[in-house]
C-alpha cells in the first residue's frame, strides 16, 4: 500500500465535491481529478456511508 496522503492531498482531489456524498461518489471524484494512488487507496478504504462535508472524509482517514 502507498504511503498515507496528506490532508491537503485529499482536499485537492475532492475540490468542488458536492456534499453530502457517498463513498463511491468521493472515490469517483478523486479518480476524475487524477488523484495519486495514495489518495485513492485512502478513499477506497473509507466505510460505506454518506459524508456530509470534507472534514468528515478527513476525520475518517486521519483519526
Amino acid at each position: 500500500m502507498a504511503d498515507k496522503p496528506s490532508p491537503i492531498d485529499i482536499q485537492k482531489a475532492l475540490g468542488g465535491m458536492d456534499y453530502p456524498a457517498s463513498k463511491d461518489e468521493i472515490v469517483k471524484k478523486a479518480r476524475d481529478s487524477k488523484a495519486d494512488s495514495s489518495v485513492l487507496d485512502a478513499l477506497e478504504g473509507l466505510p460505506e456511508r454518506q459524508y456530509d462535508a470534507p472534514t468528515d472524509v478527513s476525520k475518517e482517514i486521519f483519526d
